[in-house]
């Protein structure tokens, strides 16, 4: 089992692939200290002031002397960011190669959309009915049969006392999630007095077809438990009568997330997902990347390889405009690694950038699509979100992603409205949580697998997903939302 990686050539840390004892060496250097596993190590001596380099950029500079296989973490260095930048557009656009077209078992809607679930939603417009809806759900489990896969309901604390662009944004998520094709049909449920009026949600759904999407107004209704219960069943009548069928692979959207991050996520796990990413794109199909905030000081990466000056322009107001939201609210843009990101050996935003932004892969960035809209553009998509897990899962669920990948170092059981396969960065955390975790990236730091070679396992257990395996989420039945908020509550 190898000790360490030197990811680039011209990085001057290593990271330790598991704990290394003091004395280890590694490329003519010894450590001097005890490395944990995900940590930095200096390859040679730094000055006070003098950058550190991981992936061939910058993550920080070291804010004391660094010997030569020393400890390199918050202790003695610091991040270079600060506000708003200027980006010039260099193109560098790589088409991966055409690979055939692979296919998964899915449920072809009647208006041409795919699904990989064929499930019944049942999506509240206010926070007030969130316990009816869970009551729905748990009265009328015996609607989910022959081809019906779960009934669900995603319970919110919004659609009322909001305001401006709050108010809009949630109206805008829920009815996105309401067209999304993995629910076969919908109940939409509303108390009656709320800010987000009935007629608000219909106008922002656009055309649907009212047998696959029904509405329930409590305030209304003498029984709304009985009433609800009617309606359910007619929105089963509808779901049931679709089977699963061949569809190809350049059809399926797939999210591409990270969370509870370490030192490994960047070296194994993320370029999992980024060359998986580039097969599927090579296929003709859609991937998405999000969490903004986690692409500040890897610019670099994802930039120029925008697909024309439009995307990058877009790509470029996506990113400062992030920045300006913290500014706006006196909040410190690049203090974002969080506790479990630096046990993990994550020290800057520009280290945890770096890592993050390995999802994307090598693949054009097609469009850059914003809060609650759908990808309409086929490849790599870039997706305005935080970093937060389940706003941005959401957000990408909205977006339309059939699945989503998730990469951690530390683990989370979460799961998405949308099928959510959780990624693990290193073999121990596989082994600890084989409940959370449903593929194991952490071959590749043991030696066992190169990048390419978990890829394509990946690919091949998207594709079984994709056709109806569950993930460890999903077999306990984890499914929530959380929305995107700004201002004030009422």
């Amino acid at each position: 089992m190898p000790n360490f990686l030197q990811i680039h050539p011209g990085d001057n840390v290593a990271v330790a692939l598991h704990p290394i004892p003091a004395g280890t060496c590694f490329a003519g250097v010894t450590a001097v200290t005890e490395i944990p596993q995900g940590h930095k190590m200096a390859l040679r001596a730094l000055k006070s002031g003098e950058q550190v380099v991981k992936y061939g950029f910058s993550i920080g500079h070291a804010t004391a002397e660094i010997a030569a296989g020393e400890w390199v973490h918050t202790h003695n260095m610091a991040t270079n960011l600060s506000g708003e930048m200027e980006y010039t557009y260099c193109p560098q656009i790589s088409h991966p190669v055409p690979e055939p077209t692979a296919s998964f078992l899915g449920y072809r809607r009647k208006n041409g959309a795919v699904g990989i679930r064929n499930e019944i939603w049942i999506i509240p417009t206010v926070g007030c009915v969130n316990d009816v809806a869970k009551a729905l759900v748990r009265d009328n489990q015996g609607l989910v049969r022959g081809t019906i896969d779960g009934l669900y309901a995603f319970p919110h604390p919004f659609g009322c006392s909001q305001t401006g662009a709050d108010h809009a944004q949630t109206r805008k998520l829920l009815a996105a999630l309401a067209r999304h094709p993995n629910a076969g049909a919908v109940l939409v449920l509303s108390l009656g007095c709320e800010n987000l009026t009935h007629e608000q949600f219909v106008s922002e759904l656009g055309d649907y077809d009212p047998e696959r999407v029904k509405f329930l107004c409590c305030q209304q209704v003498d029984d709304e438990l009985a009433a609800g219960a009617v309606l359910l069943e007619q929105c089963a009548r509808y779901a049931g009568q679709f089977a699963r069928e061949p569809i190809p692979a350049s059809e399926l959207v797939v999210g591409m997330k990270c969370g509870g991050s370490d030192g490994l996520s960047g070296i194994t796990a993320n370029p999992t997902v980024g060359r998986f990413s580039d097969r599927l794109v090579a296929q003709g199909g859609s991937t998405v990347l999000t969490e903004v905030p986690e692409m500040f000081g890897a610019e670099g990466f994802l930039m120029n390889r925008c697909i024309d000056k439009g995307v990058f322009a877009k790509a470029v107001d996506m990113i400062n405009g992030f920045k300006n939201y913290f500014l706006r609210h006196n909040e410190v843009v690049y203090d974002n690694p969080s506790p479990g990101n630096k046990q993990g050996g994550i020290t800057t935003l520009e280290d945890k950038s770096c890592g993050c932004v390995q999802k994307g892969g090598s693949a054009p960035i097609m469009d850059v699509i914003g809060y609650g809209d759908a990808v309409r553009v086929k490849g790599l998509n870039m997706l305005y979100g935080p970093g937060n897990d389940l706003v941005s899962a959401t957000a990408l669920t909205a977006a339309g992603a059939h699945l989503i990948l998730f990469t951690t170092g530390r683990g989370t059981p979460f799961g998405a409205p949308a099928p959510t396969l959780k990624i693990a960065t290193n073999t121990p955390l596989a082994c600890k949580k084989s409940g959370w975790i449903d593929f194991n990236a952490g071959v590749v730091a043991d030696g066992e697998q190169t990048l390419d070679e978990a890829a394509d396992g990946l690919l091949r257990l998207v594709l079984e997903t994709a056709s109806g395996k569950q993930t460890c989420a999903e077999r306990k039945g984890f499914r929530e939302i959380s929305i995107f908020k700004d201002g004030v509550v009422l």
